[in-house]
């Protein structure tokens, strides 16, 4: 009886009708507190005026909380449910407060005035009534806040890790309250590590911070602390890297706690180090109303849609919710599941599924004139640079035709803005697939200058978790036993995260004002046997557990990768993350004859559709210039 008794309460206090009426009566309750105190505290409610003074209140009592809840519902604030008194919430009351004793003093002056009201209220009595309900509120609010800080989390020492939370400052304190409010955590932390030397010894809210990075190890052994906290994404990459080579090297755990809100009842996701971590530079921080003006309410097109970077902007477009969204891919498997991922989202956008290969242009063009959309990202490629290097006749047609395809109809239908992804491959190619990408690079700039159609290139580096990318591969080799291939020990490449990869063409989108090639700023290029030993320990094993064997570079591929060519020059845009390559102009007809020629030459053999590439783009040296019959 008592299990049933708790799950009917379960079920009523998760429903958001109970946790509006709760919030309803809380508020009455405190706004009627505080008006009370304000006559009370005006009037000496024990002398002879007391009763004047008590109907005055019982007359208008009414009208002013219908007031002060026209400001409360006007101002949202009954979606707060009030776990956590933070100074943003403390300001929210503040205006609020503000609107609402403006508003009061004028209306019943003016009922006053026009014979409406028999009776005056002192303008000290609004005053007070205004302090108090700060007061009282933000109390309200501080009280909970000690309670869920202070007096619920109940630790069991023998069953929680002591640990150290990297970041002494505001977001620190932050997360150490998160994790020291909730009891079921398996960690509580005892203390700081900084980056910076003059914060050691002083203390961060009730926590001291007891010692630079550079004597985390000492400081753990001389607390008996085991495990060392990092918040996702905030350290530079290189100094995260160098906490957890620290950790791995001397039996110190590192884990990962992500950038989430604090919310009491919510337990904080503590997770391990992925290599992902081990690559973060600092975060990109996006223009979230700049990206809102240019997609919501939008008709958005994105060409690609079922491959890795295709679907992550799908996924953070429905973010800004365009008005509708059309998913254009040739996979149908790909695109059906994007589609029902998207539709359980719960977003308004309408979503357009669509099967259809890029390079069939009067397919291309009927659906452009169908649909009309205002904006376009064209994520569509071949990529495996082996792969084309075997078969160029598809690179010519899928990534360089199939752009011109794409980019024509969106200048044909009066599209606002064209963004197309590009690759670090582009550059100083040694490869026909970076060879037809730097070629469709050229007709997207060339049509830039006729169009009113605003294109837009963005280029970034190798994609980690990606289709075919290193970090499945590797992973899949480690959980068979190895060897872990790697062409060349010397190898580099540079890497970014698949968000990350959406959120630069997002944001290039956004800022582009026609013709640019925006890069991103990824750090230091990682040596790929790095990135293969740090799996290898990531997996829990020893170094020397698998094999790393180096195998010699594959058709078409380099040992470093470039992000501009000598050329260009690399510009500072307003996101400190992303820069502008300033390249030479091309000309539209030139590579229009250039486009031509190559695709008359598809059906003939592919050395000879090599050499015309060179001739068209000098930069580009491949590594092979014939194939065997």
């Amino acid at each position: 009886m008592e299990l049933k008794r708790r799950t009917i309460f379960d079920k009523m206090t998760q429903n958001r009708t109970f946790l509006y009426a709760r919030t309803f009566a809380l508020n009455l309750a405190l706004f009627s507190t505080a008006y009370y105190g304000a006559f009370a505290l005006k009037s000496d409610w024990f002398s002879v005026g007391a009763s004047a003074s008590f109907a005055v209140f019982k007359a208008s009592i009414f009208w002013l909380l219908a007031l002060k809840f026209a400001v409360f519902y006007a101002s949202r604030q009954y979606r707060n449910m009030g776990y956590f008194a933070t100074m943003r919430e403390l300001r929210a009351i503040v205006v609020e407060s503000s609107v609402a004793f403006v508003v009061a003093t004028c209306g019943f002056a003016a009922a006053h005035s026009f014979g409406w009201v028999d009776y005056r209220i002192p303008l000290s009595v609004f005053l007070i009534d205004f302090m108090l309900t700060i007061g009282i509120r933000g109390g309200w609010r501080l009280a909970r806040r000690f309670y869920f800080e202070s007096v619920a989390p109940k630790f069991d020492d023998a069953e929680v890790e002591p640990a150290f939370l990297v970041g002494a400052n505001n977001r620190g304190a932050h997360v150490a309250n998160a994790i020291n409010s909730q009891p079921d955590l398996p960690y509580r932390v005892v203390g700081f590590l900084t980056i910076h030397d003059f914060k050691v010894r002083l203390r961060v809210g009730s926590l001291p911070v007891v010692a630079h990075i550079d004597n985390l190890v000492y400081a753990a052994k001389q607390r008996n602390v085991k495990t060392i906290l990092c918040v996702a994404g905030l350290l530079p990459g290189k100094t995260f890297r160098e906490i957890y080579d620290r950790c791995d090297k001397n039996g110190l755990k590192l884990e990962i706690v992500p950038q989430v809100e604090f919310i009491p009842d919510t337990k904080t996701p503590i997770r391990e180090v992925k290599v992902d971590d081990l690559l973060k530079r600092d975060p990109i921080r996006l223009d979230m109303e700049r990206i809102k003006r240019q997609i919501t309410g939008r008709r958005v097109l994105v060409t690609g849609a079922g491959g890795s970077i295709g679907s992550e902007i799908c996924r953070q477009l429905t973010r800004f919710e365009p008005a509708e969204l059309f998913l254009l891919g040739r996979g149908e498997n790909r695109i059906f599941f994007l589609e029902r991922e998207l539709r359980a989202l719960g977003k308004s956008t309408k979503l357009t599924p669509i099967i259809a290969d890029v390079s069939n242009k009067e397919r291309i063009e009927g659906i452009f004139d169908a649909l009309k959309p205002e904006i376009v990202f064209h994520a569509a490629a071949h990529k495996h640079v082996p792969l084309m290097e075997s078969n160029v006749p598809e690179a010519i047609r899928n990534n360089i035709y199939g752009t011109k395809v794409v980019a024509d109809a969106a200048d044909r239908c009066g599209a606002e803005k064209f963004v197309m992804v590009s690759t670090d491959k582009a550059v100083n190619p040694t490869n026909v697939m970076g060879c037809s990408k730097q070629m469709a690079e050229r007709y997207v700039n060339a049509l830039a200058e006729r169009s009113k159609t605003k294109f837009i290139v963005t280029r970034f580096g190798n994609v980690l978790g990606s289709n075919g990318s290193v970090v499945p591969i590797f992973t899949k080799q480690i959980q068979q036993g190895g060897p872990i291939t790697i062409t060349d020990f010397r190898m580099t490449r540079y890497f970014m995260t698949i968000p990350e990869a959406a959120q630069l063409v997002l944001e290039a989108g956004a800022m582009g004002k026609g013709g640019e090639i925006f890069v991103l700023d990824m750090g230091e290029p990682v040596k790929i046997e790095t990135l293969a030993r740090d799996l290898i320990r990531l997996s829990g094993l020893p170094e020397n557990a698998i094999e790393i064997r180096e195998i010699g570079l594959r058709p078409g591929e380099k040992l470093y990768e470039e992000l501009y060519f000598e050329t260009e020059t690399r510009i500072q845009t307003d996101q400190k993350k992303i820069f502008a390559a300033n390249h030479r102009q091309f000309d539209l007809d030139e590579i229009q004859a250039q486009l031509d020629e190559l695709l008359s030459m598809l059906d003939g053999p592919q050395d000879k559709i090599r050499e015309r590439l060179t001739d068209f783009v000098p930069e580009y040296k491949p590594t092979i210039l014939s194939e065997k019959k």
